[in-house]
């Protein structure tokens, strides 16, 4: 009897033994791979490899595939008795981590990405994982803080630096953000998404020449977009260069327009003293406009009708703006086109004096030092009130001044000296 179990038992092992070795049919696995029928190479080795399984290669073979066909509970399992057959295999802990990500479980995710990082401090793929797991819980120390290590392991990763920069943006830390992106242009300088940011970085810094010649780079490589050719074009149009700020915007799509664009198209055509076109521009500002802008775009459609000498339909204008915002500066501005053009002092004094309450409003939400400046000099120029003038004049010097404002400054207290010396 003894015998009969030792040869049964003899035998059982040598079947499971032949099992495990089964020969694979390479070529039919290839074809299955190929044609993405993942599933049916599922099946196929599970019919070579039955349960139970002590092979680890084959293991990580139904891992894969069953991956592949998306059955991620089953590949997460069989990874697991991969990892726990092997625990210094890395790519197994690494697409447990994955699977979880894939399922939406970030939680775990992290902490095996951890795990990988407990042992290994060099893995730049886990840095980026966990830096995205961080921004997605809006966590940007820490999100910076694995992109930073990711990018000292790998400075030409273009989509860290690109990320790296992203943050270093937002968070106003500018020097680093070019320094990482000029870091990762070393290797690949007509890279389109380093140009793209690097655009964006220097809009941000005001560098507009600068903007200008990378942005030339990306429209000689077709890759500008609707944003970039914003920032070209406002560029332009800040250093004066109102032809190639014009037809910078006329490169952008219709359906990509914005109120905004149609609204530096419009002062590029107005720098152009091509009124008519300018006047199209914003009103198709206005068309688009969905901002607290509207009453600017009035205003400005109000200044040059004035400039083709329509007064009516620029007053027009100005009362469109007014119905959106009791804007001092527009009250001012119908106040001027009175006095100076339709010599109408009585209407010009009406509002000169409604410019001067809208500025006391605004006086009592926001004080700027230039609203103190404009309300003096209106009391002084126009309303001739002395009193007034002076007190503004002096609450404009009381505020902190920057040092831009020191032409200002001397005239204000040359104006206070001789607005006193007549009283």
């Amino acid at each position: 009897m003894k015998t009969i179990l030792t040869t049964l038992a003899f035998s059982l092992f040598i079947s499971f033994a032949f099992a495990q070795q089964t020969k694979v049919d390479d070529a039919l696995l290839l074809d299955y791979y190929q044609s993405q029928r993942y599933q049916d190479a599922a099946d196929y080795l599970k019919k070579v490899y039955p349960e139970p399984i002590t092979d680890i290669k084959a293991l990580a073979k139904l891992a894969y595939t069953t991956q592949m066909a998306n059955k991620l509970p089953e590949a997460q399992a069989y990874y697991q008795r991969v990892y726990d057959m092997d625990t210094t295999n890395e790519a197994a802990l690494f697409s447990i981590a994955n699977i979880n990500l894939k399922r939406g479980n970030n939680q775990k995710a992290e902490l095996f990405f951890k795990r990988i990082l407990s042992h290994d401090t060099t893995n730049v793929s886990v840095y980026t994982k966990l830096a995205a797991i961080a921004a997605g819980k809006k966590d940007t120390v820490s999100a910076v803080d694995y992109l930073q290590h990711a990018n000292r392991l790998n400075f030409y990763d273009v989509d860290i630096a690109v990320d790296l920069s992203g943050f270093y943006i937002s968070q106003k830390n500018f020097d680093k953000a070019m320094a990482v992106l000029n870091k990762a242009s070393e290797s690949d300088p007509d890279n389109v998404f380093i140009l793209q940011k690097m655009v964006i970085l220097l809009y941000k810094e005001k560098k507009f020449n600068e903007v200008i010649a990378t942005g030339k780079k990306l429209i000689a490589l077709d890759a500008a977009d609707a944003n970039v050719l914003y920032d070209i074009g406002v560029s332009y149009y800040s250093v004066k260069n109102y032809a190639c700020g014009a037809e910078t915007f006329a490169m952008i799509r219709d359906q990509d327009q914005t109120e905004f664009g149609y609204y530096f198209a419009a002062l590029c055509f107005k720098g152009l003293k091509d009124y008519d076109r300018s006047l199209l521009m914003l009103n198709n500002s206005l068309t688009q406009a969905i901002s607290a802008n509207v009453p600017a775009y009035y205003g400005e459609i109000a200044d040059t009708n004035e400039k083709l000498i329509r007064y009516k339909k620029a007053l027009s204008a100005y009362q469109k703006a007014l119905q959106f915002k009791e804007d001092p500066a527009i009250y001012y501005a119908i106040a001027t086109l009175y006095d100076t053009q339709l010599k109408d002092k009585a209407t010009a004094m009406v509002y000169y004096k409604k410019a001067a309450a809208a500025y006391q409003k605004d006086i009592q939400v926001s004080a700027t030092p230039m609203t103190y400046y404009s309300l003096a000099n209106l009391y002084d120029t126009q309303l001739k009130d002395t009193a007034n003038a002076v007190k503004y004049y002096k609450k404009y010097l009381d505020a902190k001044l920057p040092q831009k404002e020191q032409n200002y400054v001397f005239y204000t207290k040359s104006r206070i000296g001789q607005l006193q010396t007549k009283n």
